[in-house]
């Protein structure tokens, strides 16, 4: 199996002005790319040739485990995204729970990582995970993240991790996929 790099769901541009097309490009285009091809040519002639994503992301480690956890990061948080609309035109009851708890998770955050929605057996909650890290090692089902890389912001926001993240907690974020995970139970990415 040749893991291939996703189409994002949606145009370059649909995510202005929160997130640029040219963030969008270099994020996706080479930033995640980068991952995926990396990963293909470091499992090629391995036991884990083969394996699905999820399976290498729970099981691998070291220079495997970080490009697999990235890959299937960020082919998640594309779907977490949804084209740009006004503040608050969305919101359901998660975005009313979980909005600020997200935003305060990424404020307090140190360094690179991520910013999660998950659901713990039945408790829905918020979890920071650092680097390559996801909530598929927790035993967690994710429902929806926030990138909060440096590569994420900083062509559009620079320094500004703060406004980057209430712009996509605010317009972004896909509440209607974190919803069907949340039904569905689903641990793949879309």
């Amino acid at each position: 199996m040749t893991f291939k790099l996703p189409d994002l769901p949606y145009e370059i541009h649909a995510l202005e002005p929160v997130i640029s097309s040219a963030t969008l490009k270099l994020h996706h285009g080479a930033h995640h790319r980068g991952y995926v091809d990396k990963l293909n040519r470091l499992v090629k002639g391995t036991e884990l040739e083969g394996r699905t994503l999820e399976h290498i992301v729970q099981r691998a480690s070291g220079a495997i485990f970080n490009n697999a956890a990235q890959a299937w990061n960020h082919a998640f948080f594309w779907q977490s995204l949804a084209p740009a609309r006004e503040p608050a035109a969305h919101r359901c009851s998660l975005a009313a729970r979980f909005s600020d708890e997200l935003k305060s998770a990424a404020a307090a955050f140190f360094g690179s990582g991520w910013i999660w929605l998950v659901d713990d057996h039945g408790t829905l909650g918020v979890a920071a995970t650092a680097n390559a890290d996801n909530p598929l090692r927790r035993g967690l089902k994710p429902l929806l993240v926030v990138d909060i890389w440096e590569h994420a912001y900083y062509l559009d926001h620079q320094n500004r991790r703060d406004a980057y993240v209430d712009g996509v907690v605010d317009r972004l974020l896909n509440w209607d996929f974190a919803e069907r995970n949340l039904a569905q139970g689903a641990l793949h990415a879309a």
